[in-house]
């Protein structure tokens, strides 16, 4: 169904496996925190959508989607030529992970999920539609995790911490500065890290590195350009970094996603 998510409540459909399609998002479109009581899918065809789970931001590229199990409070904030396809799923009926997670969508299940978002929502058991959302739960269930999450925390300094490298990502501040900072040692502030996200502090900086890098790549930015955002010294310490955590180079990972 094309529809937009203000007109549109997926916990008062009956049914267990609902769908929605959105083209051409405003970036103004952000949906504040809220929880469905049934699991939430969003693929991003186009563009990205970044989303705010708990204590971790998630980005899905296109062509990934981010999977967020029934009750967790979320925001979602979407590039702004961003075009999405949602399915609300109750939890018994697909054995889909408890926790939050992207996922890497072949290309048969994109185009499963695609037309079941723009066929009327209103199916019975047995019918054309609902076999369709059959096979859709089944291909959904094969899909691998792609762990494409920056944690945040809600300790406080370790927050704030987070949303200054967000704000300036080619700050190349120490731990032992940053911890100055925050009236801290840098052992301290060393064993926070690791206890709230369970990375090293430059891991979890690159972790940020490899989601703007998505979003900037998605939205057509230069690899020059990205590169000189986050504060890399060469375009190809960059490419060595993001080849390192994804397994290919940024042209090509963008290109497979497309």
């Amino acid at each position: 169904m094309s529809n937009n998510t203000a007109d549109f409540d997926p916990d008062l459909s009956p049914l267990d496996v609902v769908g929605l399609r959105q083209n051409d998002i405003k970036p103004a479109d952000e949906l504040p925190v809220h929880t469905h009581q049934k699991g939430q899918l969003i693929l991003a065809l186009h563009g990205y959508i970044t989303c705010e789970i708990s204590d971790a931001i998630w980005i899905a590229p296109p062509q990934s989607a981010v999977w967020i199990p029934a009750g967790f409070p979320h925001s979602n904030k979407v590039s702004g030529d961003a075009s999405l396809c949602l399915l609300f799923i109750a939890p018994h009926v697909a054995d889909l992970p408890a926790r939050s997670c992207t996922l890497s969508i072949s290309p048969l299940l994109r185009e499963l999920i695609k037309h079941f978002a723009q066929l009327p929502q209103s199916y019975e058991t047995g019918d054309p539609t609902d076999l369709l959302v059959k096979v859709l739960l089944h291909e959904l269930a094969q899909m691998p995790t792609n762990q494409l999450e920056f944690p945040i925390s809600q300790n406080s300094k370790l927050r704030k911490i987070a949303e200054s490298l967000m704000t300036a990502p080619n700050d190349r501040s120490t731990v032992a500065q940053w911890a100055s900072r925050y009236a801290m040692s840098e052992r301290t502030l060393t064993r926070l890290i690791k206890k709230e996200t369970g990375m090293s502090f430059g891991r979890w900086r690159t972790q940020l590195h490899i989601i703007i890098a998505i979003q900037r790549l998605s939205s057509h930015y230069t690899v020059q350009q990205v590169s000189e955002e986050l504060g890399y010294e060469s375009v190809s310490a960059f490419i060595t970094m993001f080849k390192k955590k994804l397994g290919e180079s940024p042209k090509r990972y963008v290109n497979k996603k497309e």
